[in-house]
């Protein structure tokens, strides 16, 4: 069956199903506010913050996760790699902190910082920070914790935030229908595609624009061990997974993207359960038996977790020649990144 003849509502909204037309208007509305906010920062009336350090910020243009964390991943654990001091800023989708800015710590509660933040957290063994005032918990990020390079997670629009690189993410389905919030999945026009410094395609071929975009390059997601999500020390082979049927569950952008991983992977999909993007899983949402998620949901779904529930943990992969644009943006910036992991 195809994509188009089992499309769900929100398919076909991302799409361009005749039905969105009727949010034109919003569109139209949307369209302006947003060019009025981006010149308001373009001639000085409304300032943006600029850190003492360099900022990279990994972002979209469309709604709906596609790729951001495994790219924050692979930037923090490069410049980590060369002797930097790398910090991660995050808003903290989901999160429901009383404080902020907040130091997220790998065995913080989900509920409070943020699945993807905590996540970071595990992973890069980088200073992680939540704030919804992207400026403030960058300056924690300078003056509390001595940080040498911020990689922010999202916040592209963000304007307030002064950032020095600027990597968009994005996955096959592109920019959908290309239409803008709330006729389609678009926060900004494909204009912006040839403003920023970098295009990453989480997608197995680099794709085609019909106008001139930024430099584009491959990512592929390797995948590691399966994990036991309530031992993270407990790891198992694909061979072994492969042994009994599994339920898969995902609460990402496109779980469907997770879920044909598995079966290339040759696992026997009995049932997969789709959830929305940053679902607050329960137990509920957990079945008996071998049960496969992604590292994202697996972080909200540790209390809740049996013996047989597993997540896969994927790094980005990306040529060489990626880094080699980012070192010379950073080095227009003032930080100059050398082989020898030396400033």
């Amino acid at each position: 069956m195809s994509q188009r003849q089992n499309a769900t509502l929100h398919d076909k909204w991302y799409f361009g199903h005749g039905f969105v037309w009727v949010f034109a208007p919003l569109a139209l509305l949307f369209y302006f506010v947003s060019a009025i906010r981006r010149l308001l920062f373009k001639i000085g009336i409304k300032k943006a913050f600029k850190a003492k350090v360099p900022v990279i910020v990994v972002g979209n243009i469309s709604v709906g996760g596609n790729g951001k964390t495994p790219v924050v991943l692979a930037l923090a654990t490069y410049y980590q790699a060369r002797g930097l001091k790398v910090g991660i800023l995050s808003r903290g989708y989901g999160a429901n902190s009383p404080v902020y800015p907040r130091l997220v710590k790998g065995d913080d509660d989900a509920s409070e910082v943020g699945d993807e933040p905590r996540l970071l957290a595990i992973r890069s063994q980088c200073d992680v920070v939540i704030d919804p005032i992207r400026a403030r918990g960058a300056a924690y990020l300078t003056n509390e914790l001595d940080c040498e390079l911020i990689i922010c997670d999202d916040g592209l629009q963000h304007y307030a935030l002064h950032r020095d690189v600027e990597i968009v993410v994005m996955d096959d389905r592109k920019v959908g229908s290309g239409y803008l919030l709330p006729m389609g999945p678009l926060r900004e026009g494909q204009w912006r595609l040839g403003t920023v410094d970098a295009l990453v395609h989480n997608s197995r071929s680099m794709p085609t624009f019909d106008s001139a975009v930024s430099p584009q390059f491959l990512m592929t997601l390797v995948p590691g061990d399966f994990t036991s999500v309530s031992n993270r020390m407990k790891t198992t082979t694909v061979e072994e997974i492969r042994k009994l049927p599994c339920c898969a569950i995902a609460g990402i952008g496109s779980p469907q993207r997770f879920f044909s991983q598995l079966r290339e992977m040759g696992i026997d999909l009995s049932v997969t359960h789709p959830l929305a993007d940053h679902h607050a899983i329960s137990s509920s949402d957990i079945p008996d038996g071998r049960v496969l998620m992604t590292e994202k949901d697996a972080v909200k779904a540790a209390p809740f977790a049996h013996n047989e529930c597993w997540f896969l943990p994927v790094s980005a992969h990306l040529a060489p020649d990626f880094f080699n644009l980012i070192n010379v943006k950073l080095a227009n910036a003032g930080l100059n990144i050398h082989q020898n992991g030396q400033e």
